[in-house]
């Protein structure tokens, strides 16, 4: 506005002063050229004048008042940004990764990175096969806590032997898929013990604990990390790998689930230690204390087997080489 009436009045004096000068040069030499020529000059000077002035006045006005109020605006700004980054940062994941039916490269590349740089890995989960696998294809020195299904436990397979089937799809005879599914869900557990087992060379220590009722979703938490693996989630129920969502170090979400894990890991179970030097008699005493079964060294190499080629399959699909 200010500049409208600024500009509008410099444009009626320019325009009076070129009327003026163009009447003055229309008419005869006397009193009213002189008039129309002093007209015309004044106007001129007086627009010139006016529009050096509005150019200060502006300037001043600009950096009194609305330069202080620009500033005020971004720091503002800034520190809503920041209390924004804040929050997200203490309640949001800073990586979210949809259900997927096959591994995704991404997830497993960023959780290797992770997993590279830490010290201490705690993992809360099914079968520890995942977590075995990804043990022996890193380069690290780790101490090790894991908390797995019991397998002598009859409601310990329960979740995820309904999350087996969700992926499955309908079966004519759910009774018989359902009893097949738990016995195949039993022997993931027994596979993942002896991956356990076979990747103490790349620990200090494995303390694994077997309790009768784990939480549904599966926990990785690292020194700067944690995942939380969402097989409680009826959104892509039907895809092998559920939701997956990454919290930083710092977050609500990782200090609640570390002291959850460590009410987890505090309860009653079977519990054993593997070090790099456990051997494997010593290691079948306690298979056979937390499965009940008394493995001979042929079943023992079958289980071995059976680990190997779930880890050369799953690293082929997730891009992890090894």
């Amino acid at each position: 506005m200010f500049w409208t009436r600024t500009g509008l009045l410099l444009s009626v004096l320019l325009v009076v002063s070129g009327l003026s000068t163009w009447a003055a040069g229309s008419v005869d030499a006397g009193t009213p050229k002189n008039l129309l020529t002093a007209l015309g000059t004044g106007t001129f000077v007086s627009a010139v004048i006016g529009f050096g002035q509005t150019l200060i006045t502006a300037s001043a006005a600009q950096r009194a008042m609305v330069t202080p109020l620009v500033e005020e605006s971004r720091k503002a700004l800034r520190e809503l940004s920041d209390e924004y980054r804040s929050l997200n940062a203490e309640f949001f994941p800073t990586h979210v990764f949809e259900a997927t039916t096959d591994p995704d490269p991404a997830f497993n590349a960023l959780m290797m990175r992770d997993l590279g740089a830490t010290r201490q890995f705690l993992f809360r989960g099914f079968s520890g096969r995942y977590a075995a696998v990804r043990l022996l294809l890193a380069h690290a020195e780790w101490e090790v806590r894991a908390v797995v299904a019991d397998p002598r436990a009859r409601g310990s397979v329960t979740g995820r032997a309904r999350h087996k089937l969700r992926h499955k799809g309908a079966d004519a005879d759910y009774e018989t898929e359902y009893e097949r599914v738990q016995e195949a869900l039993h022997e993931e557990i027994r596979i993942g013990l002896v991956g356990l087992f076979l990747a103490r060379g790349r620990c200090t220590s494995i303390e694994v604990t077997a309790v009768a009722d784990p939480p549904l979703d599966r926990l990785e938490m690292f020194d700067d990390s944690v995942w939380v693996t969402l097989y409680s989630s009826v959104a892509g129920s039907q895809s092998l790998y559920p939701r997956s969502l990454r919290f930083s170090e710092g977050s609500f979400l990782y200090d609640m689930q570390r002291a959850e894990f460590a009410r987890l890991h505090a309860t009653d179970g079977a519990r054993f230690v593997i070090t790099p030097e456990t051997t494997r008699d010593e290691f079948l005493a306690h298979f056979a204390a937390v499965t009940g079964e008394q493995p001979t060294e042929e079943r023992f190499r079958e289980l071995a087997e059976r680990f190997h080629a779930f880890r050369r399959d799953f690293a082929a699909k997730a891009e992890l080489g090894g």
